[in-house]
């Protein structure tokens, strides 16, 4: 099962407004016991952090790091800054990475996509470099390109000293920025995402005793898609895993775990597994709003039209305890009066959701349609009507 494109532009509408977490209100259900240091589980479709353990600790990311390498990757592949049948030389430095391997050497001339595929499945090092020096041109200047698209995404604490995830002083992340990111690589780039589900690759004239995913989930749930495992001695085995399954409200419902530092490559599989299911069953997501329906419409002022449509340009879905749905609610907030002009998807008002008293997200609703001011009579006339109201 791939990542689909149609599920993670739908999926844009929480994550970029608001990250509620739920896991602290009267009607969430207790998460499971995770054997790991910190841990996370994210409820994607809806936005929303499900249920998670020391989320803003810092954590060495190990080859979890190749998720941004990635996303650098995609974005030159995006821009023409390269293409997938380009052949990327290898140097000596990539050659000589230790750990995980693609085993390719200095003879090669590497197509870009076997590169990706290098990095994504076989957890490269030396992949991961050529491409880092290729998208880069030197590893340096590609670990600054890094750091700056940290920023940009805003994972404020992460800080990135290679490309590949090796041991280094102050190469680290937290579970919550890994689970950022590796949302946004999946909203950004559902073109390319595919990789994350690949089981086996083996680049042609190289040994096979690399040639098969860490992601042992890919093998027992299949409706787990992706994403990245990583393991050194300091930061333990780690896996950010996502799974896709159908349901009947709200259609495709994607869930994202991360789990940080467990014993094993069978624990982090297994914690992820009993997170990945539990969400599932413990939560079910409610789609209050389709794509650009009108939520509400206040009246206007001073416009041309009298009244304002406002919605979001994206399905709203709020994920909430299981049997709870019927206890929804919905308000909105906003300024009173409404005086023309606006712009179509200016935000005008926000809408607040809540289970009981325990407010689950906030998602800013815009002008569905621009509005124009009125003339010179029709401003004066309603401006009368205000000032006697």
């Amino acid at each position: 099962m791939h990542l689909t494109s149609r599920f993670l532009k739908s999926a844009f509408v929480a994550v970029s407004l608001c990250v509620a977490t739920i896991a602290g209100a009267q009607q969430a259900p207790q998460p499971p016991d995770v054997a790991a240091k910190a841990w996370l589980l994210m409820d994607v479709t809806a936005g929303q952090v499900l249920a998670s353990k020391d989320i803003d600790a810092p954590v060495e990311p190990a080859s979890l790091t190749k998720l941004m390498s990635a996303y650098l990757v995609f974005d030159a592949l995006r821009t023409k800054k390269i293409t997938l049948e380009q052949t990327l030389p290898v140097s000596v430095h990539a050659w000589k990475m230790p750990g995980s391997r693609m085993f390719i050497d200095p003879k090669m001339q590497v197509p870009v996509e076997d590169l990706i595929k290098g990095m994504i499945v076989q957890s490269g090092n030396d992949a991961t470099m050529a491409l880092a020096e290729g998208v880069g041109g030197t590893e340096e200047r590609f670990v600054q390109l890094m750091n700056e698209q940290a920023k940009a995404l805003g994972l404020k604490n992460t800080s990135y000293k290679n490309p590949d995830g090796l041991t280094e002083a102050g190469h680290t992340t937290t579970a919550r920025d890994l689970a950022t990111l590796a949302t946004r690589l999946m909203r950004d780039f559902p073109e390319y995402v595919h990789y994350y589900s690949m089981k086996k690759y083996r680049y042609p004239g190289t040994p096979a005793s690399n040639d098969t995913n860490r992601n042992t989930l890919l093998f027992r749930d299949p409706t787990v898609d992706g994403l990245k495992t990583g393991h050194t001695e300091a930061a333990g085995y780690c896996l950010v895993a996502t799974a896709q399954r159908d349901f009947p409200n709200v259609g495709k419902r994607r869930l994202l775990s991360v789990v940080l530092g467990a014993s094993s490559e069978s624990a982090r599989a297994n914690e992820s597994q009993k997170l990945l299911n539990w969400g599932y069953t413990a939560f079910e997501d409610v789609k209050l709003f389709d794509a650009n329906q009108p939520v509400v419409t206040p009246r206007v002022w001073k416009g041309k039209a009298s009244e304002l449509k406002l919605g979001s340009t994206q399905p709203v879905v709020v994920a909430v305890p299981s049997g709870s749905a019927s206890q929804v609610k919905t308000e909105v907030a906003r300024p009173e009066p409404l005086v023309a002009p606006f712009k179509k998807g200016q935000a005008v008002a926000t809408l607040k959701i809540k289970v009981g008293e325990q407010q689950l997200a906030e998602v800013p609703l815009v002008a569905l349609e621009g509005v124009e001011e009125a003339g010179f009579f029709g401003r004066a006339w309603d401006a009368m009507r205000l000032w006697i109201k």
